[in-house]
């Protein structure tokens, strides 16, 4: 590591970013927002009347991780799976507008899944969802494996975004580790986990659950500093992990470089409209920092970065390089504070 200050190298780093290879697996989905206005509530019940002003459709889940790495300016691919639908036609239409290469099975026994979205004065205020979480079936498990050992080599990072829709199993985990330690240089391994399925992510690098997230993982109420360096060290011991980030809302990020390694990095969001995305955002920026050469606590701060920035907008937003470089020449240095440093058995 040069004696460039952390938010130098991160500002150096960012035109890497450009080309640079990410392979996204997981679950995909079709967000679905209504926006407008409430003026008054239904004489048919205690509900705000929401009058329709605009409509839109965006890439959702694991789409949304490929859609942030394709904003910054990385090359994601997307392996994933939709239904044989409308709504599959749509979320096909939106992966190829992104410019995301992709290998999307297409599956007639399940729907697509859609997140509908109403918000009215840049709240939310209901969601209405529209899935199937069943195991995908074999046939589609080995058309995944298939598209993954052909994809793969050439890739510096994988992310896996696992929403508990039925694309991430343990096998299927298990395939992706077996076959990134064949590479040389061997793809990291990032995981946005699901607390349902704990125990399948055994032998990546780094997983990313929120603070709730990791207290249900841990089986524990996370409440302060200690509960969240507890409930860290039990993931660890479950998921035998490599690193571990717990994002912390208004608190910033837990990052455990170890379970007996763990830091503070504060957060940078100025004003908070929707957190939607927002860990897509920060693992898609944790893949590119760390795909270009940054050293896993400078990723978790321009991580952080672009998450203070989707934080502020409506709805899954995402970070473009301009933006990002902005923001950066805008930030002062953060105070990254050491939560534990001691050796752990």
């Amino acid at each position: 590591m040069t004696g460039d200050s952390r938010m130098e190298r991160i500002r150096l780093a960012v035109p890497r970013i450009a080309g640079t290879r990410v392979l996204v697996l997981g679950d995909l989905m079709l967000d679905h927002y209504l926006m407008g206005d409430v003026e008054r509530i239904s004489p048919e019940g205690p509900v705000p009347v929401v009058r329709v002003g605009s409509e839109a459709h965006s890439l959702g889940g694991a789409g949304n991780v490929a859609k942030n790495l394709a904003a910054l300016g990385a090359r994601p691919t997307l392996v994933s799976v939709c239904g044989d639908d409308d709504p599959g036609k749509a979320l096909l239409q939106l992966v190829d507008r992104e410019a995301v290469d992709s290998v999307v099975i297409r599956d007639p026994s399940r729907p697509t899944t859609i997140k509908t979205r109403i918000i009215a004065q840049n709240q939310q205020v209901v969601r209405v969802d529209r899935e199937s979480a069943e195991p995908v079936g074999d046939a589609v498990r080995q058309g995944l494996s298939l598209a993954l050992a052909d994809l793969l080599p050439g890739h510096a990072c994988v992310v896996i975004s696992d929403y508990a829709k039925g694309v991430v199993s343990g096998p299927l985990v298990r395939e992706v580790v077996a076959l990134a330690s064949r590479l040389e240089p061997r793809p990291r391994i990032l995981v946005d986990p699901k607390v349902t399925a704990k125990d399948v992510y055994q032998g990546v690098d780094l997983l990313t659950p929120n603070a709730k997230e990791a207290g249900e993982m841990a089986g524990m109420r996370l409440s302060g500093r200690t509960d969240i360096i507890r409930a860290g060290v039990a993931i660890f011991k479950q998921a035998k992990c490599r690193s571990l980030l717990i994002t912390l809302g208004a608190q910033g990020i837990a990052l455990f470089e170890g379970p007996g390694m763990v830091r503070h990095i504060p957060t940078v969001a100025r004003k908070v409209f929707d957190v939607t995305g927002a860990g897509d955002t920060v693992i898609a920026a944790l893949a590119a920092g760390l795909a270009v050469g940054l050293d896993l606590l400078d990723a978790c701060v321009m991580a952080n970065v672009c998450a203070g920035i989707v934080v502020g907008q409506v709805g899954s937003a995402s970070v473009s390089p301009r933006e990002l470089m902005e923001a950066l020449a805008g930030q002062s240095e953060p105070v990254v504070e050491v939560w534990l440093q001691a050796a752990v058995s």
